[in-house]
This record gives structure tokens, C-alpha cells and sequence, in this order.
């Protein structure tokens, strides 16, 4: 069958099967893939990834099925499970599936892949390594092309069907020098242009170079308060941030210090922070959300006033609170500041200028602590030495109603759209 065919079969069969109301998405995945592994090629292999979830609802009760087998033998039988799993649900008047609108194709498509290319500009990245940067060790490399196609429908008649492609690209890499080496970091990307060499992707040079500035991490002394300019490489505050106080459980349960914030001040007025899966340079951006709605570009925090939350339609309905418009939240497309990153540098008397992050998830009172990881010192405007072991805390709600400064620059890796952003008062801690 036809992806549309398996999608709308299965909602058959739900239908038939006594559900009251019933979604299906079906999914077909192709993925052709290159890997290198200690600066040789390693592999090349392709996956496929065929996926048909089924949710059906009946006096309130909820039951949920995937399967990645796509014959109707398997369909049949996850028809079953589905139905199945209602009967020993609770019933939740939150349950639901999305209303009807205009029914709708997306075309992502960019001309099919060209793996002859991709594994030339993979190898010319590979040889790239060796000659400039002779001491970086290629742990990892992937690059692939994927294609697939979505068919979503539910007993409500809303259908849509989207195909989609793209390229990505990913490494993984530490420097070494003899016996010293320095902590490894990554880069990825997706794209839909074979025009641009990888080397040359936005900030891809600048991680390999500071890995080599690596080899010699010195521990900060002491203990003290001050700025930290968080690279659009980290996940450090913005990610975390949205997780702990914007996410569905942290709603639902009432722990989020947001619960009651819509459309009050939560940071900065520097702040504006956008889920923009149809954004130009967003390669390959939701277009449907899991819900079965048609995906919208959405403002989090515009102004530091926060406008949405991340709710699905199931925490739209339990909360009452709006419905997300979009289920992308990793599309993150921040507002370039009026300061360039040059002079938001000389502004710090002493700092760090972060690169990664390793330490846990903010509790609900958003204290977070962790270790700065491919991390410099910054002291009267100078970005010195690399740090090691170097911990900083703070308070993640703290910190973003104490910014200082956004970049004018801003880093697109095809996922994202991000500046460096300089935050104060946080603890940094040495020996």
C-alpha cells in the first residue's frame, strides 16, 4: 500500500473496531548514510525507518499502538492492541484528536539525494582535517541524505501529507598532542544545498580551533561571581529553560514557576525567542504538529513577556491553557541583539565564554549547576586560557531577567537560529 493508503486503512480499521475517534500517522523513512571513525571512512549503509502510530479514543479512554511493519497483517494486529488498551485506560476528558481544517500537501522535497557528492565533500572534509588541523581527532563523522513521507489523518477528515528531504552532518572530535587531549565536542547541521563546503558551515571552524586551544586547560581560581557568554554551541540556559517551565508535565502537575505567567514579564526585554519551524533557513521544519494540526511559527518569550507555552492538545485541554502552535520546540530562532560580539567580549572583566555544558536539568526552582566543558576564561576583555573542572550555578530564572547583551551575530546550523548571549551573576568556581 501507499503511505496514504496504510495511514487511512488503519483509521478504518480503528473505526470499525468501535472507537468513538481515531488518528493515524504513517511514516515511510529512507536514510543513506556515510560514517568515518578515527579519521577513516568506516561505513556506508542504508536505513529504513517505516512507522505507523494509531491512537483511538472510546467513552474517554485512550489507547495507543505503533508498529513498524506497514502489511496489513501487522496493521490488523496493532488495530487490535489499540483497541485492546482502551479497556483497561481511565477515562480522561483531556483525550481528543484535532479538529477539521483545510486538508493540505507539503512538498520538502530537494531534488532527491546526490550521495556521489556527499561522500566527496565528506572526504574532502576528511583530508581538510589532516591538513589544517593536524592535531583534531575525527572520533565520528556521519553525513547522510534523508528522505520521508507523512501521512496524518483522523475520524474528523483531516488529512494531510507531507514529503520532506535533506542532508546532515555531524562530528564528533577531540584535539591531542602526544599524551595530552583535550575534551571532546561535536557539530551538526542538516542542509539542503550540496554547495557549501562542511568546513565552512557557521561556526564549525571556530570549534575545531578552540578544541586545538585545548591541550592546556588551567582551573580558575577561586570562587567568584561574573558573566558568562553562552555560544550558540550550548544548551546551557535557553533549552533547560523551556523544558523545566514550559513543557506539558511541568504544567500539568503545577510545578512550573510560569504556570500563571502568559503574557507577563519572565526575562529581559532583550529576550525574544521563537519556535520557527517555517523559517527560511529551518531546513526541512515541522509542518504538521503530532496533533494533526497545521504547524505555525510562534512566539515563547517576545520582549521578555512570555506568549506560549509548549502544550500539546491533550495539556491544552487538562490545563486550560493554549495549545502550542507548533510541536517544534528544537526550531529555536532567537532575536539578534545590537551589540557585536567583539565589543560584548571587552565588556566582561571576568567571565567565561562557554562553548558546553555538562550538568543536569533545572529542578522546579530552576537552580541548575554543572561543568563548563570546551570553555575560556575571559578577563579584561581578553579571551584567555581554556578551562578545566570549572563549575558555575545559578538560578536559570535569575539569570535571564540579567542579561547584558545579544549579539548582533547569529549561527544557523539549519535546526537553529542563534546568538551569543552574555549573562550575569553566576557563581564560577575553581580551585
Amino acid at each position: 500500500m501507499k503511505n496514504n493508503e496504510t495511514a487511512v486503512y488503519a483509521l478504518e480499521a480503528l473505526m470499525k473496531a468501535g472507537a468513538d475517534k481515531a488518528a493515524c500517522c504513517a511514516s515511510i523513512g529512507r536514510k543513506d548514510e556515510f560514517n568515518v571513525e578515527a579519521n577513516e571512512f568506516s561505513l556506508m549503509r542504508t536505513l529504513l525507518d517505516n512507522t505507523l502510530y494509531l491512537k483511538a479514543i472510546k467513552d474517554g479512554r485512550k489507547g495507543v499502538a505503533t508498529v513498524n511493519k506497514l502489511d496489513k497483517n501487522s496493521i490488523d494486529k496493532a488495530v487490535a492492541d489499540c483497541i485492546t488498551l482502551i479497556a483497561s485506560a481511565l477515562p480522561d476528558d483531556a483525550e481528543d484528536i484535532a479538529e477539521k481544517s483545510e486538508n493540505k500537501s507539503f512538498d520538502q522535497n530537494i531534488g532527491g539525494g546526490d550521495l556521489s557528492k556527499l561522500f566527496a565533500m565528506t572526504k574532502d572534509f576528511v583530508e581538510q582535517i589532516r591538513d589544517e588541523y593536524s592535531k583534531i581527532i575525527l572520533k565520528r563523522v556521519i553525513s547522510n541524505f534523508n528522505s520521508t513521507q507523512i501521512t496524518f489523518v483522523n475520524s474528523r477528515g483531516v488529512e494531510f501529507n507531507e514529503d520532506r528531504e535533506f542532508n546532515y552532518f555531524s562530528t564528533y572530535f577531540s584535539a591531542k598532542d602526544g599524551e595530552k587531549i583535550s575534551s571532546a565536542n561535536g557539530y551538526n547541521a542538516r542542509f539542503a544545498s550540496l554547495d557549501k563546503p562542511f568546513m565552512d558551515f557557521d561556526m564549525h571552524r571556530t570549534l575545531l580551533s578552540e578544541s586545538e586551544l585545548s591541550l592546556d586547560p588551567q582551573m580558575v581560581d577561586g570562587k567568584f561571581i561574573g558573566k558568562v557568554i553562552v555560544t550558540p554551541g550550548s544548551d546551557m540556559i535557553l533549552r533547560p529553560l523551556l523544558k523545566c517551565f514550559l513543557s506539558e508535565w511541568s504544567l500539568i502537575e503545577g510545578t512550573s514557576r510560569w504556570k500563571d505567567a502568559l503574557n507577563t514579564k519572565v526575562a529581559d526585554t532583550k529576550l525574544t525567542i521563537r519556535t520557527a519551524p517555517l523559517h527560511l533557513d529551518i531546513v526541512a521544519g515541522e509542518r504538521v504538529t503530532n496533533d494533526g494540526y497545521e504547524s505555525q511559527d510562534t512566539d515563547i518569550i517576545r520582549d521578555g513577556v512570555l506568549k506560549s507555552f509548549n502544550l500539546s492538545l491533550y495539556g491544552a485541554r487538562k490545563t486550560g491553557k493554549p495549545r502550542a502552535l507548533n510541536t517544534a520546540f528544537w526550531t529555536l530562532d532567537v532575536a539578534a541583539g545590537d551589540t557585536p560580539l567583539e565589543e560584548m567580549i571587552k565588556s566582561v572583566d571576568r567571565g567565561i565564554l562557554l562553548n558546553r555544558f555538562s550538568g543536569a536539568s533545572p529542578g522546579p526552582s530552576g537552580d541548575v549547576s554543572g561543568v563548563a566543558k570546551n570553555s575560556f576564561l575571559i578577563e579584561n576583555g581578553t579571551v584567555n586560557g581554556a578551562l578545566k573542572e570549572t563549575m558555575v550555578s545559578f538560578n536559570i530564572v535569575d539569570v535571564i531577567a540579567n542579561i547584558t547583551a545579544i549579539s548582533r551575530e547569529r549561527c544557523c546550523e539549519g535546526m537553529t537560529i542563534l546568538p551569543w548571549c552574555c549573562f550575569d551573576g553566576i557563581t564560577i568556581s575553581g580551585k
